[in-house]
């Protein structure tokens, strides 16, 4: 038995591999989805209880943002080295070694007895979730071949990406005002856990025979470059747009990015292989889901607002208030990744996506401060919900078809890059604003109670307004730059050609956009 071991032919053993983790695709995804919704909920979970722990760890309102802000930080600047050490060391141990650091950092978190070691713990959270969450999306992409099984476990996976934030301000509600704020910090071990004992059990570790070396130069300008645009931004919604800080970082982010992409074009092996973003349609189903993180964050934080402080809804009735999206986020994410988007492509499927989004967000952004759940919120939920599930799951898709296996983890991390920066982007840029509608409202309208709520949604319906326009735009867009059905099927095709002909037919996956259900 050992020599036969032995002698075995590495092609052949890898094959088996494959052959091993296909076999359980549906077990891998169920794993894999379980630790992306760690990752997405964990960015909800901590708004709700951040006043409970600031009331036990005594720390003031001017220090509460960092508490967010460092693992969006963390989370951003990471993800693009995450999703390459990915490629270079293996999906399987890149994912357990994510699941581990992050449930060490939740539960240091959890425990924490001051305001310093809980901002630390939630930066080493965010730097787990950057190797986390660019080698499950990358699992995916590698696991799932056949274009029917492969549009069944994005569907999936969209809704646990879109709705896990949803799910994360239920959760938090429920944990903090039953439990502990603790609690929501907790919780992540249970899932890591479990995600990790699914991942050991089930998922093989594939890796480059011949493992090439780190790009140190692009890691450096590619980290440094995402955190001065992350930090810029987050600074912006606290010190604002002029503030020297902001504009240096924001400035400086770009040019360390500018200099990423010249230095990328002349590396053997780099960070970010340029032709996964050459491709015109995986580029702009990339800008796709930047738009939709704008708009999920934004929706979840002012609604949110909106629902607690002018309605007088509890933390976790507000996250009831959310389900019916999530249930309309599941039905539109599998209908949309197995039957719309293969029969008519990604400019039909997303272009309408944006148009209800659109609507979504400008039917909220008629709210007044006397407006009934039923009647004012409930609508624009169910809409919102289907676009989401219309955008994010097939641009997920698109965003890492046609991607060489050995660029799937990379691939994966951009698509994370863009919600994690579109978040980032829509957070800062929306809250200040908001926050300038509502205090030039209050100094023509003078104060009180009532006049406070009319104020606030002031500000909400500026938000919501700004994302009805920003979906339009993301409309317009897929409608010119996507192309059609057809024209894509040709584009795959020919792609494959040049790499080598039907033997790379596979990698590139054509056939995603050509089978007929």
């Amino acid at each position: 038995m050992s020599s036969n071991m032995t002698n075995a032919n590495p092609a052949d053993l890898s094959s088996a591999k494959a052959e091993s983790a296909s076999d359980h695709r549906w077990l891998i995804l169920v794993f894999v989805s379980i630790a992306q919704l760690m990752v997405v909920l964990d960015a909800t979970i901590v708004n709700i209880a951040l006043p409970s722990a600031q009331v036990d760890l005594g720390f003031a309102d001017a220090q509460r943002q960092w508490i967010v802000t460092a693992y969006a930080l963390a989370f951003g600047s990471f993800l693009l080295l995450g999703g390459r050490v990915g490629d270079l060391f293996g999906r399987k141990r890149t994912f357990i070694a994510g699941l581990a650091g992050f449930a060490l950092a939740s539960a240091i978190g959890g425990a924490a007895p001051s305001f310093g070691v809980l901002v630390a713990a939630r930066a080493l959270q965010g730097l787990a979730g950057a190797m986390l969450a660019p080698a499950a999306l990358s699992t995916l992409v590698t696991t799932f071949r056949e274009p029917r099984d492969r549009g069944r476990a994005f569907g999936v996976f969209g809704s646990v990406a879109v709705g896990g934030g949803a799910v994360g301000l239920i959760l938090g509600g429920v944990l903090t005002e039953y439990l502990s704020w603790r609690w929501a910090m907790y919780v992540n071990v249970v899932f890591a856990v479990i995600a990790a004992a699914g991942a050991l059990t089930y998922m093989v570790n594939e890796r480059p025979d011949v493992r090439p070396r780190v790009d140190i130069v692009g890691a450096i300008l590619a980290s440094a470059g995402l955190f001065g645009l992350v930090f810029g931004f987050s600074h912006a919604e606290s010190a604002g747009w002029s503030a020297p800080t902001t504009i240096a970082s924001l400035v400086l982010g770009v040019l360390l990015l500018a200099a990423f992409v010249k230095a990328e074009q002349r590396v053997e092996v780099p960070l970010l292989p340029l032709r996964v973003i050459a491709d015109r349609t995986r580029a702009v189903a990339y800008v796709a889901v930047g738009i939709a993180g704008v708009a999920m964050f934004g929706v979840f934080l002012f609604l949110t607002f909106y629902l607690q402080l002018v309605k007088g809804f509890s933390p976790v009735a507000s996250g009831l208030a959310f389900l019916p999206m999530i249930a309309c986020i599941m039905i539109s994410s599998n209908t949309s990744s197995m039957v719309t988007l293969p029969r008519f492509g990604p400019r039909v499927v997303i272009t309408a996506g944006m148009l209800l989004g659109c609507l979504a967000l400008g039917y909220l952004s008629r709210l007044h401060a006397d407006s009934s759940y039923v009647g004012g919120v409930l609508p624009a939920l169910i809409v919102l919900g289907f676009a989401m599930g219309m955008v994010m799951a097939p641009s997920m898709n698109t965003a890492t078809a046609g991607v060489r296996p050995q660029d799937a983890g990379v691939a994966a991390a951009l698509v994370s890059t863009m919600q994690q920066v579109g978040g980032s982007i829509g957070t800062a840029v929306l809250s200040t604003l908001t926050a300038s509608a509502t205090a030039s409202y209050l100094a023509s309208h003078g104060s009180g109670p009532e006049v406070g709520k009319i104020a606030a949604t002031h500000g909400y319906v500026l938000a919501f307004a700004i994302g009805s326009a920003l979906f339009a735009a993301g409309c317009v867009m897929g409608g010119t730059l996507f192309p059609s059905k057809a024209r894509l099927t040709a584009m795959r095709e020919a792609t494959a050609g040049e790499q080598g002909g039907a033997g790379q037919l596979a990698d590139v996956e054509a056939e995603i956009f050509a089978v007929e259900l």
